[in-house]
């Protein structure tokens, strides 16, 4: 690997036969900060399941699944925040880095849809903020989380290019399912 990419990746794994740890590296820190952001999408998660934060909880949140469109809300309204308040947890934590990635994206894709009747930018909601969080969570899974995660032991721990394919194809084929589902009633 060329030193300058090498640079930019997290701390290097400890060898086999190496008696201690490398130092945790400014990337480590730097990419902890970056999935803790991500707890604020688990209070939004949370918003909508529980209440909490000043939320409207679930049977408020399903009113408004069903006035957009998303049918049964309750159903919608449950699937939208378990999947910000899992993702955004687990991006958080750092566990199950891809999986947690293509729950942001999927509930991310689904956010896109109902605010792209106000572009790019809008004081109504644009499609901004969604794609930040979602590219943001393709990034997490395809760098990895760092030496301060979870999932740091571990092979998903280390990101590439099946983390970013599998935030990408999972959270994509879950958005499209809902997608599709949209309006129909179960």
């Amino acid at each position: 690997m060329k030193p300058s990419v090498e640079r930019l990746r997290a701390s290097p794994r400890a060898t086999s036969g190496s008696a201690h740890a490398p130092p945790v590296s400014a990337a480590d820190a730097g990419l902890l900060v970056l999935r803790l952001a991500l707890l604020l999408l688990a209070g939004h998660g949370a918003q909508k399941l529980f209440g909490a934060f000043g939320g409207r909880g679930l049977s408020a949140t399903a009113k408004g699944f069903e006035e957009l469109g998303y049918r049964p809300g309750t159903l919608f309204a449950a699937l939208g925040g378990l999947s910000e308040f899992g993702g955004g947890l687990g991006l958080a934590l750092g566990l199950l880095t891809p999986l947690a990635a293509a729950a942001v994206v999927g509930v991310m894709i689904n956010a896109m849809a109902v605010t792209s009747g106000h572009g790019l930018w809008s004081d109504e909601g644009g499609l901004e903020y969604p794609m930040c969080l979602s590219l943001i969570a393709i990034a997490l899974a395809g760098i990895g989380p760092g030496r301060l995660a979870l999932d740091s032991p571990f092979r998903w721990g280390r990101g590439g290019w099946w983390g970013m394919a599998t935030a990408l194809v999972f959270g994509g084929a879950g958005a499209a399912v809902v997608l599709s589902l949209k309006g129909v009633t179960l």
